[in-house]
């Protein structure tokens, strides 16, 4: 112990060691000792020297450290020191304030960067860094804590290294994302951190980390930590957003399908007190800004911007971005950011341009965002990088964007300029830029006014009306004559820059355009005396843009002025300037350092306004139009003669496929229109099908409640008829009785009527067989005598034919009055004692009666058709050669046929006695219900009459019947 207070500066007897021995017998302590409290003492007293003596404690102690955390996992107090007093000796974080306070450190520092030498003997050995991992696991403060701080370090000094060793190690990056998950702040934010490093360039561990829920955790770290107003804790869970998010298009399309957007614009919700902006708060902002950029950047795939561009419009964050853009005392650098941002969200995309274009500023009157923007770009007093920002605005709201560019022109056509002069318009605010006295508010107005030409050659000549009145007393001038006035008049380079790039971009594609140009004697010349010109270093991109323009007055040349057709500017360039100095001349555009920089991106990023000189789609424009300007000067008159015609053909080869393209358009727009006609007719028809289900299950359903109350009523009617027919009949009322009366006796009369037909019939059936009986013996007598044996049979195959046609009308007559039979029991079943309804029966009873009067004239004309047949019978007697075994044969058959009928008969006695008992059956019931019931030989008696007559009307047609037989 005494040698520990002399290492921890306390008294000694002898001299004072050096740091090096103290820290050499401390390592030995640290491997030698036995006693844990002795190696945790050495091990603490190593690391309050770590700091001092970084270089001694790094080359002596590290592998006894190292050691340390391998063997005395157990204590976690040991651990802790090893831990710390590693990060002491590996990081860099601390070596300014040693730097501070002695100069030998920043001597050493100089030398040697300790940190990366030291981080790369520790991660040597993988399992080092494994370890580490492992120990991060652990939820001990002291063990955790410093394990962590280790990490970030080593990450920090040799960052792709161990972030390879830990990709490979066996769930590595999913340990480190439970340090979001820690309920402890201080670890939870140095977890945060950590993962900083470990995002940095590595798209394998950014996939990694996203996929393990680190979107999630981290929105809702700055939710709880209050989004913008949020402290130093928001700025980082922003950075580590970044580290996720940028050049990583599937952490993107992640980020966007998981709703994350979404939950961004709560981050943008300012309040109207916009003052006393901390500068954390600002800086927060600025990276939810930023962050919104890298979702919608124009270095993304086009579809995973437009599809971020469509979410945030959607959900509102971009109109909430116009809010802030609109606000009052909003700091410059988050105005100026706010612009960028809002610019990137609206490029290309149609649907936020067009909302961008209807956002209006809180003023009196009110007055659209694009025109206040483009006041603060032609401001010179307003700050350098909010106007470079508002211009870059205009060019994204414009980019891909045809109606937007046909409005900004519009407001420079004479038809649409306001003539009062309450308001200020887009174009005139450009056209107020472009010939002001400052050089930056030139350039800008004309990159902006070449960027409403873009890609649009109908707005190229539509731009060709403007007029422009210069001063008063002197007649208008047009705008690209103003244009080349100035170009004239020896302006300042900048702004000679921007009208020549307005140019260019004018002229191209559009040889009306060329045409107008060219129709001023004085700009041909000018140009050719710009280029042949030998200026200095400055005016050298002036002379390039010079001989772009005027490669491109020939290119696009369509001959129609002499003076300056194709062939005659060639030769005027080879006798003023040369075509070689020409080529040269055209060169020093894409030599230009600023070219190079402006064709990077789009964003125009300047270090000062000086180096404010190209714009990125004029980049664009001169690559595709060197080569070609480059050829066109060294082609002959034959050559461009075949080009023309050429062109023609292609001109007319394109006129053909734009009509067949337009035809295929419009059957296009048919081919929906029916398609949205199908679709609409089948959603009818299945509207429709569904319906007629419904209604046919509601009918069904009205059906079974029917048939239930069906049934429930005649079980409701047999137990009020079994239990309480007594105590009913009290309450049965007189009519009632006489109506059930009444209907019984007419069912009698009827049934009575029936049986008499039926006997009638009877008895006419067997005067038929008698009288043929009678017929066939005096035929036969009369034969006998005439012819003898052969006349014999020829009588009996008569009677046969006689007694077959007899029965094949017997038997029809059987088979109606069994269907009357079957109609009388129906009746007899439907006369219960409750009886129905009182009008059925009358109604059933009239049909009956129709009936049976029917059949009594069908029996006369069936007696008269026999009285015919026997006539004929008669004619047939001299014509039958049959065989009397024939006849036999037929005549047994006739047997069977009449026994057949015979018992049918019977049966149907059988069932009228069958009717006979339920009739008298009802008459006992009525009689129980006390109703007087008249017997059948009173109705018999009643009858009787009646029968008389029917009897002479039978005895009347028998008699004719046998007078019709002797005849």
């Amino acid at each position: 112990m005494n040698f520990l207070r002399g290492v921890m500066g306390g008294p000694s007897a002898g001299p004072q060691p050096s740091g090096a021995d103290t820290i050499q017998k401390l390592c030995d302590r640290v491997a030698s000792s036995t006693l844990l409290d002795d190696r945790r003492d050495a091990v603490r007293a190593l690391k309050s020297l770590s700091k001092k003596y970084r270089l001694e404690v790094g080359i002596q102690a590290m592998e006894h450290l190292i050691h340390v955390l391998q063997t005395d996992r157990s204590d976690s107090e040991i651990i802790g020191y090893a831990l710390d007093t590693l990060y002491n000796v590996i990081s860099n974080d601390l070596e300014e304030e040693e730097q501070d306070d002695s100069e030998e450190e920043n001597s050493a520092k100089q030398v040697d960067d300790l940190g990366s030498q030291f981080t790369e003997i520790f991660i040597k050995q993988q399992e080092n860094v494994t370890l580490l991992l492992t120990l991060v696991e652990e939820f001990d403060f002291h063990v955790r804590w410093p394990g962590v701080k280790l990490l970030t370090s080593l990450l920090k000094q040799q960052g792709p290294q161990v972030q390879q060793i830990i990709l490979v190690s066996p769930m590595g990056v999913s340990r480190l994302m439970d340090l979001l998950a820690d309920s402890r702040e201080v670890i939870r934010n140095d977890g945060v951190l950590l993962l900083q490093q470990l995002t940095k360039s590595n798209a394998a561990i950014q996939k990694i980390v996203a996929f393990e829920n680190a979107f999630e955790r981290l929105l809702d770290i700055i939710t709880e930590e209050g989004n913008s107003d949020g402290g130093i804790v928001v700025e980082d869970c922003l950075l580590l957003l970044q580290n996720l998010l940028k050049n990583n298009n599937s952490n993107q399309n992640f980020f966007k399908e998981g709703s994350y957007i979404q939950r961004m614009k709560p981050w943008f919700e300012v309040g109207d007190d916009n003052c006393g902006w901390s500068a954390q708060k600002v800086t927060n902002l600025h990276l939810m800004l930023q962050l919104v950029r890298v979702l919608v950047s124009p270095t993304n795939p086009p579809g995973a911007t437009s599809s971020c561009q469509k979410a945030m419009f959607h959900c509102g964050l971009l109109q909430q971005l116009c809010t802030i853009l609109m606000a009052t005392g909003v700091p410059a650098d988050i105005l100026t950011e706010t612009i960028n941002t809002v610019s990137e969200v609206i490029r290309g995309c149609q649907t936020n341009q067009d909302y961008f274009a209807s956002v209006n500023a809180p003023s009196n009157p009110p007055r659209p965002a694009i025109v206040v923007l483009l006041m603060s770009m032609v401001n010179e007093r307003q700050p350098f990088v909010l106007r470079c920002a508002v211009l870059y605005c205009f060019q994204c709201f414009l980019y891909k964007n045809q109606k937007g560019q046909g409005e900004i022109v519009s407001t420079l056509l004479p038809s649409t300029i306001d003539a009062t002069g309450n308001s200020v318009s887009a174009g005139q605010l450009l056209c107020g830029g472009l010939f002001s006295t400052d050089s930056l508010s030139n350039w800008c107005a004309a990159v902006a006014l070449a960027h409403a030409l873009q890609e649009n050659g109908t707005l190229k000549e539509q731009l060709l009306r403007v007029q422009l009145a210069t001063s008063i007393g002197n007649p208008p001038v047009s705008l690209l004559q103003q244009c080349t006035n100035i170009l004239s008049q020896g302006s300042k380079v900048q702004t000679r820059v921007g009208l020549l790039m307005l140019l260019c971009t004018w002229l191209s594609n559009c040889s009306i355009a060329v045409t107008h140009f060219l129709h001023n004697p004085a700009n041909v010349p000018f140009l050719t005396g710009q280029i042949a010109e030998n200026l200095g270093e400055e005016e050298q991109l002036v002379q390039g843009l010079c001989a772009l323009l005027l490669g491109i007055s020939i290119y696009y040349n369509d001959n129609s002025l002499e003076n300056y057709r194709k062939e005659k500017l060639k030769q005027l360039i080879e006798k003023r300037i040369g075509r070689e100095n020409f080529i040269e001349k055209l060169g020093f555009i894409s030599k230009h350092e600023l070219y190079s920089r402006a064709a990077q991106k789009p964003q125009p990023s300047f270090s000062s306004p000086d180096h404010m000189m190209f714009d990125h789609e004029f980049t664009k424009l001169v690559k595709e139009l060197e080569g070609v300007i480059s050829k066109a000067i060294y082609k002959s008159s034959e050559e461009d003669k075949k080009e023309e015609e050429v062109k023609k053909t292609l001109e007319q080869h394109d006129n053909i496929v734009t009509h067949y393209k337009k035809v295929i358009r419009e059957q296009d727009q048919e081919l929906e229109e029916l398609k949205q006609r199908i679709s609409t007719l089948t959603s009818q028809n299945e509207q429709l099908q569904a319906t007629v289900t419904q209604q046919v299950s509601q009918i069904q359903q009205h059906k079974d409640q029917y048939n239930l109350l069906k049934v429930q009523l005649g079980k409701d009617t047999q137990h009020h008829n079994s239990h309480g027919d007594k105590l009913q009949m009290n309450g049965i009322q007189t009519e009632e009785v006489s109506k059930l009366k009444e209907e019984l006796e007419e069912w009698k009369n009827k049934h009575e009527l029936l049986q008499g037909q039926l006997k009638e019939k009877d008895s006419v059936i067997e005067k038929l067989n008698s009288s043929q009986l009678e017929m066939g013996a005096t035929e036969q007598s009369l034969q006998t005598s005439r012819f003898g044996g052969l006349e014999h049979s020829n009588e009996l195959q008569k009677e046969l034919e006689m007694l077959r046609s007899q029965l094949q009308l017997q038997a029809a007559e059987i088979s109606k009055l069994q269907m009357e039979n079957q109609k009388l029991q129906v009746m007899n079943t439907a006369a219960d004692p409750m009886l129905g309804d009182s009008g059925a029966p009358a109604a059933m009873s009239s049909e009956l009666e129709a009936r049976l009067e029917q059949e009594i004239k069908e029996l006369k004309s069936q007696v008269k058709a026999l009285s015919e047949e026997k006539e004929s019978l008669k004619q047939q007697l001299d014509s039958s050669t049959s065989t009397v075994a024939i006849l036999q044969d037929k005549n047994s058959r006739l047997e069977r046929e009449v026994a057949e009928s015979k018992k049918e008969q019977d049966d149907l006695l059988v069932l009228l006695a069958d009717q006979d008992q339920k009739i008298s059956a009802q008459k006992m019931k009525l009689k129980d219900f006390g109703v007087a019931v008249e017997d059948e030989d009173d109705t018999e008696s009643g009858d009787q009459g009646d029968e008389d007559e029917d009897g002479d009307e039978e005895e009347q047609d028998e008699n004719t019947a046998v007078c019709y037989q002797e005849n």
